[in-house]
């Protein structure tokens, strides 16, 4: 077989697995929110049942799905913006202003993981439970609060990679797919 005429894969390194992973985590916590929800429609809709601690469960798994949601976002920079002086930035104008943003959003949610993780302990220490089925809450607020942290790792990679390597990120861009 001839080397030269197989196709060559680009190299996938830590990171990138590390990203792929935290973006599939977050679209499987879409499919659990959706079933949850699918169950307990046909259950009440044509069994005239529910699901004990439905409520409960969708109502964390909604939060669940919102941090791994930020998580997701926040590196490929595929969530909306509007930024008119963004667009008539030069080149190098955007990069630095893309590194300030993606600074300012690493502090911010830093700080609300930091305050995520105190609503984590504050759970398990006072024992909050489900109504029904009394199953403790805080392993939810734990799942949610590690969604926050991938997103400060996310966000840290993507401060790594804007100011030394900006060749190595995937960004959406909304004006090339307006000119396609």
């Amino acid at each position: 077989m001839n080397d030269a005429a197989a196709p060559t894969r680009p190299r996938v390194g830590v990171m990138d697995r590390m990203i792929n992973s935290i973006e599939w985590l977050a679209a499987m916590f879409v499919g659990i929110v959706a079933l949850n929800i699918f169950l307990a429609v046909v259950l009440r809709k044509f069994f005239n049942t529910s699901i004990p601690d439905s409520y409960d469960f969708g109502r964390m798994l909604l939060g669940i799905l919102i941090f791994w949601g930020i998580a997701a976002t926040s590196y490929r920079g595929g969530h909306i913006t509007v930024d008119l002086v963004w667009t008539a930035a030069g080149p190098r104008m955007k990069r630095w202003i893309d590194v300030f943003a993606t600074l300012v959003l690493l502090f911010v949610v830093a700080v609300q993981t930091a305050m995520l993780f105190d609503k984590v302990r504050g759970t398990y220490v006072d024992n909050v439970l489900t109504y029904d089925m009394n199953i403790p809450t805080w392993p939810f607020y734990a799942v949610a609060w590690l969604g926050d942290v991938s997103a400060v790792v996310l966000i840290a990679i993507r401060t790594y990679r804007l100011i030394f390597h900006p060749e190595l990120l995937h960004d959406e861009k909304p004006e090339m797919k307006a000119d396609e």
